[in-house]
């Protein structure tokens, strides 16, 4: 009995694939933020509108940050290198959303009082984390651009490596941020430390490509 792993899809079948998984994404991202225009004015957000939205924000914003950093180890284990196209369009759905996310803050919660603004992050430690994520997250989507990536060479995986701390700023800044109850954050959490354990330990990528490989 052969204890050989079973073969990558053949390659005629990847890109279409890919291509259906990208579009997948971009719905995935899009349409919660559409059912919002509906939930909204029908009170589907509760009694406190504007804290729940900025709550659905911020959780859909990790949970993209979660699925984009999950993008890697699944190409390598699945042997299927060309799901790292997916990488991106995750990554600046994240950032959208974590914009979409401050900006509801910024407007809804304070009404850009700008020096209500400066005293919060002053006073509160969590948003103070969430806006150093908030800048992290925003270095890396300028700099997800093709023509950056050539440019900065080397310096461009050592630059991206940012979104590790970002992800655990994102998750103390959750947790911190609810008044009370800590399961949903402390399952974030955790799901946040296996996932980097899992990058980290279990699918290693080599260090240089062998002299011999091919893209």
């Amino acid at each position: 009995m052969s204890t050989t792993s079973q073969p990558a899809p053949p390659r005629q079948y990847r890109k279409p694939l890919v291509r259906v998984l990208q579009v997948a994404v971009h719905l995935g991202a899009l349409l919660p933020l559409v059912w919002l225009f509906y939930a909204i004015p029908r009170g589907a957000l509760g009694g406190d509108p504007v804290k729940e939205l900025i709550h659905f924000l911020g959780l859909g914003a990790l949970r993209l940050l979660l699925l984009t950093l999950l993008v890697s180890p699944l190409a390598r284990g699945l042997g299927f290198g060309q799901l790292i196209r997916l990488r991106r369009p995750l990554g600046l759905w994240c950032f959208a959303w974590a914009c979409l996310h401050f900006a509801t803050w910024l407007s809804l919660d304070l009404a850009f009082a700008w020096g209500l603004i400066g005293d919060e992050l002053v006073k509160r430690t969590y948003i103070l984390l969430g806006f150093s994520a908030w800048l992290i997250l925003a270095v890396l989507a300028l700099t997800s651009f093709p023509a950056l990536v050539r440019r900065l060479g080397r310096r461009w995986k050592t630059l991206h490596s940012l979104i590790y701390p970002a992800l655990l700023l994102v998750c103390v800044h959750f947790w911190w941020s609810l008044k009370s109850g800590w399961i949903e954050p402390a399952i974030y959490l955790s799901l946040a430390l296996g996932l980097l354990w899992f990058r980290r330990r279990l699918l290693p990528w080599p260090r240089k490509l062998p002299a011999t490989s091919k893209p």
